[in-house]
């Protein structure tokens, strides 16, 4: 009970604090508010527009052999005689207009130099052989080269995601003449030609429902969303994230500062009178910690709950909510023990806050401003740090990720937290012993 009690005391005394009670809830409630409100009128506005994704193709494509697909099929009604004006054709089309802007290039070198100086952002390169390669159902390989900005993530992947739905199309022709050759007699092997036409006609060919299928953004749910929720949806998928980076960075912050008070009261001698007393030196350390990880978990649950009865925030579901609320807390706790086992006294305290947790936060919201997806080198190098793997569990939880996924992450958190605490814990140990 003693440990609960001088645990309880040294919480009281935290939430005394208006200047502690504003920096664990204020500032990170009104920051996402600033973003909220300043993205919430870009998207009521309508002004939310993605920009356009500037693509150079160098089509060499020389042709195949009885390569012929029905202009009925072809944006404009055009004629492809290669399957490299097929693929311009699609781009060019109006369909992908608003998505991206179209130029071409006379080589691949030329391509890649477009890129390489900033004046397009993908370069699409069409060898001499991909028709050849196409018409070559057993043996051959049709590949396109896709050279990129390294710097950019957003057009870059609208346009992989463009040419790999139609490269997965491509290779169904493929699958069809093999499974094809394998069930029919060798004398109706001279249909196979009608067999690839008609697989284009229906499957290939940009008819209106694949143009439709190809570029709308539908809901989850079957029922196409009204543009006031499209709007909200974009609006949360932003300040989700931000919302989840500052509760983020200030419960480390609080972890520090609550584990702090271990030197203040010794720096005010009322630490060494507590040793004094007849309460074990070991219950009253346990005690202090304790407190910090109630504070952070005080912190870490009102700031969960206040999002998304404010901003409507959707975290999750409440096994992965509850999997990475666990995970903030105790490695947020168990880092602000860590860190101020190396201090001195209180005086080393701006270098704590001032240096080490904010560029530790820092890095570890590096993801979210830089909106990378996962498995980025950015999202790599926030992984250096603890608070990179509690973001990544954020949006883990966020995005609807199997509970297996959030459990990896909030296990490595744990890993993180047992080393920092062990090490935290024996250092006051031996400081007080």
């Amino acid at each position: 009970m003693k440990i609960i009690d001088i645990a309880l005391k040294d919480i009281t005394r935290s939430f005394r604090s208006v200047f502690a009670v504003v920096f664990m809830f204020g500032i990170p409630l009104l920051v996402t508010s600033m973003f909220y409100f300043m993205f919430g009128n870009i998207a009521e506005s309508g002004d939310f527009n993605l920009p356009k994704t500037k693509v150079i193709i160098a089509n060499m494509d020389a042709g195949g052999p009885k390569f012929q697909v029905n202009p009925r099929n072809i944006p404009g009604g055009r004629q492809a005689e290669t399957m490299g004006d097929l693929i311009v054709s699609i781009l060019e089309s109006n369909e992908m207009a608003d998505l991206i802007e179209v130029s071409f290039a006379p080589d691949p070198q030329a391509a890649r130099t477009a890129v390489d100086s900033q004046q397009a952002q993908v370069a699409i390169i069409i060898p001499p052989d991909f028709s050849e390669q196409f018409a070559d159902v057993e043996e051959g390989k049709a590949v396109i080269e896709f050279y990129q900005d390294p710097t950019l993530t957003i057009g870059p992947a609208i346009m992989k995601s463009i040419m790999n739905r139609f490269l997965q199309g491509m290779s169904g022709v493929k699958i069809a003449v093999d499974v094809f050759t394998d069930e029919a007699d060798s004398s109706e092997y001279a249909m196979t030609g009608l067999l690839v036409q008609r697989y284009l006609d229906e499957s290939l060919a940009l008819s209106e429902d694949l143009q439709g299928e190809l570029l709308d953004v539908r809901a989850p749910a079957s029922e196409q969303q009204s543009e006031e929720e499209e709007s909200q949806n974009i609006l949360l998928s932003i300040v989700g994230p931000i919302m989840g980076g500052m509760m983020v960075f200030y419960a480390f912050y609080t972890g520090a500062s609550t584990a702090q008070s271990i030197l203040k009261e010794e720096e005010e001698h009322t630490l060494p009178r507590l040793f004094t007393t007849p309460t074990p030196q070991a219950t009253i350390l346990t005690g202090k910690l304790l407190s910090v990880f109630m504070t952070v978990c005080v912190q870490v649950v009102v700031l969960l709950i206040a999002a998304r009865l404010i901003f409507k925030i959707q975290w999750g579901d409440l096994p992965s909510v509850a999997l990475v609320a666990a995970g903030i807390i105790i490695s947020a706790s168990s880092f602000g023990v860590f860190v101020n086992s190396f201090l001195n006294n209180t005086k080393q305290a701006g270098v704590l806050f001032g240096g080490v947790l904010t560029v530790t936060g820092m890095l570890g919201m590096i993801r979210i401003f830089a909106m990378s997806s996962s498995g980025s080198a950015v999202e790599t190098v926030s992984l250096l740090v603890p608070q990179g793997w509690a973001i990544r569990g954020l949006i883990q939880s966020m995005n609807g990720e199997p509970v297996g996924a959030v459990f990896f992450t909030a296990l490595t958190m744990l890993v993180w937290s047992a080393a920092f605490f062990v090490v935290g814990v024996l250092r006051f140990n031996r400081r007080y012993v």
